[in-house]
This record gives structure tokens, sequence and C-alpha cells, in this order.
């Protein structure tokens, strides 16, 4: 008997650290459009958002929830009752990452704002009701669209482009500068920043600077552009300027993960980059741990800022995401270190 009441206590204490390291740990609720939503990843599908691998670069003190969703507007996301699901989670000392614009530019009544004032007024609930739970908002603006073109329709929706097959599409390039297409929609975040005093990343400035060095053609490098046949699960190809793929999502998450860095400097110590991400949700560049350690034996590691190669000679840093995985064939003379989750397990 005495046995079973030491095993009860012991359990109590296990449970009882692990709730309070639960309790520990920092959450970042993320609320935004299908730029930075978590996407489909059955039949090895492509796509993904910027938020979907933000994971990543956050030790395990931070939890990412992203929250985002396709085709959401500022309005939409409180209509639906998404925001509010969001606030009942916060806990003090959370964080909410706010990025919308893409669709709150839209004619559809359900999901139009106006920069200056209905936009605003959005952006400010968020503000006023993370603070009144003690969490800590963070506004960004829209990140850009890959446009190399002059004229630009007021009815296309990012959402359509999922459709869009490689033929259906003309490019139109007709200019070798990125032209804006979300106007005044990059200001409201801005300005809802300085005036409430938070924390602003200008996504829309980090995204542009990154497709513009990358030019016409290395910029569909991060943008679900895939040839017909390219890839099993876009057989007739797709052009789309908008949704990133899994490259393109890491590029710029990492890129903006340093920007959050210096605009939220308590962040900072939470922030890591890894070469090779390996997660079984997709948050990861691979579902399979061997893939990875085959990309880093071969050399051939695309660098994390969308320019070039890894250099030849570092060390590479290969994460892997929770779970159980089979433990990799890795040469003792590689210069490949494994990075863990605390829940990850090789058998």
């Amino acid at each position: 008997m005495k046995k079973y009441k030491w095993a009860l206590v012991l359990l109590t204490i296990v449970l009882g650290v692990s709730s309070f390291k639960e309790d520990k740990v920092t959450t970042v609720f993320m609320i935004g459009d299908s730029t930075m939503a978590n996407k489909d990843i059955s039949d090895d599908k492509q796509e993904r958002g910027w938020g979907m691998v933000l994971q990543s670069y956050f030790t395990d003190d931070i939890r990412v929830e992203n929250h985002a969703v396709n085709g959401r507007s500022s309005k939409s996301f409180i209509d639906e009752g998404r925001w509010q699901k969001v606030v009942d989670r916060i806990k003090p000392g959370d964080y909410v990452f706010i990025q919308f614009g893409h669709n709150d530019e839209k004619a559809a009544e359900d999901r139009h704002t106006d920069p200056g004032t209905t936009f605003d007024a959005n952006l400010k609930k968020f503000v006023v009701e993370t603070r009144e739970k003690g969490g800590i908002p963070v506004l960004f603006n829209a990140v850009v669209r890959r446009n190399f073109y002059k004229q630009v329709s007021d009815d296309v929706d990012d959402e359509s482009l999922r459709n869009t097959t490689f033929a259906d599409l003309d490019e139109k390039v007709n200019s070798d500068t990125l032209i804006d297409t979300h106007g005044a929609y990059l200001l409201s975040p801005y300005n809802v920043a300085k005036e409430m005093h938070v924390p602003f990343v200008n996504a829309n400035r980090v995204t542009h600077d990154l497709e513009q060095s990358l030019g016409i053609e290395g910029s569909r490098r991060l943008h679900m552009w895939f040839k017909p046949n390219e890839h099993p699960s876009v057989p007739k190809g797709r052009k789309d300027n908008t949704h990133y793929n899994i490259y393109g999502a890491h590029v710029v998450a990492g890129l903006l993960i340093d920007e959050i860095g210096r605009q939220v400097p308590a962040l900072t110590p939470y922030i890591r980059h890894y070469d090779i991400a390996v997660a079984k949700d997709g948050s990861g560049h691979f579902f399979e741990l061997q893939k990875a350690v085959d990309l880093a034996l071969s050399k051939k590691i695309p660098s994390s800022t969308g320019r070039g190669l890894v250099p030849a000679g570092r060390k590479i840093t290969i994460l892997v995401g929770e779970g159980e995985w089979n433990r990799p064939t890795i040469p003792s003379s590689s210069n490949i270190e494994i990075v863990k989750r605390e829940n990850t397990v090789f058998r």
C-alpha cells in the first residue's frame, strides 16, 4: 500500500512540474490572412504561410498558435468570432501578432474596410482587447505582392490564385521595379502603432527589399510558381504572386523574426536560426529527417536569405520537431549538428 502511495505522490509531483512549466511558456498568437496562415499539407502540397513555419525560429520557451485564416480581413476575422476565440486564450505576458490588409482591400462587403477609419478601428480593437488580458500586441503591415507590372486589377482576389493554372495567367511584366498594390492599407498599422505605442514590424518593407533584390526571375522561387508537371501537387502548374511555397515561407519568416527581435527586444533571447528544419506538422522544410541530412551532406543548401547557398565548410544545424523519429544515418566525418525540441525522441 505504501508503494502505491509513493507512486501517487511521484505522479502528482511530475504533473505539477509539467503544469508549472506549461504555465511558464509564452504563447505568440497570430491573427491574419493567407500569407500568414497554416496550410493543408496532404498529398505533399507545397503552400505555406510564413506564420505556419515561425515556430522553427523560436526556442521551446515560446509556443506559436497560428489563428490566421485564408481570405480573412480584419472585419471578417472579428465578425466570424475568430478574434473572440483568441481573446479567450490570452494570458498575461502572451503576444498577439496582428497582420491584415490583403483582404481588407477587397470590395466584398463582408471583408472590406477603409484605411483611416474602419480598418484602423479594427486594429485598435485588437490592441485594446489584447492589453485588457495582459497581452502584448504587435502590429504588422501586409507583406508585398510580387507585382512587377503596372496594371493591377482591383478585382484580383488572392484566394482565386490557388486555382490559377500556369497557362491561365499572363504575367505581363513591364517593369523591373515592384509596384505597390496595398496603398494606404500599409499606413494604418503604422499609424495605429504610433498612436497607441505598439511595436510595429514593417513586413512590407522587409519583403519588398527581399523580392526586389531577387529580381523578376529570382523572386518566383519564393512563391507558388510551378511549371506543369514540375510538382505532383500542382500537375497543371501555377502562377501565384501572393502565396509562398515552403522555401519562400522560411526565407520570409527568417527575415521577419530578425525584425521582430529588433522591434520587440524582449523576444530576442528566444530567437534561433537553423539551416534546415524538420517537422511532422509541415512547419519545417522536410517531413523526413533523413532527407534533411542528405541535403546537408550534399552541401547544396539554399541560403536563408534567398540568395545563393550556405557557404561550404560551415557547420549545418538541423532542427528536429516534436515526436518520434527514426535515427538518421550521419557519417562521423560530417559537420552536422542535430538540435532536438524538448519532446523529440529518436528510435
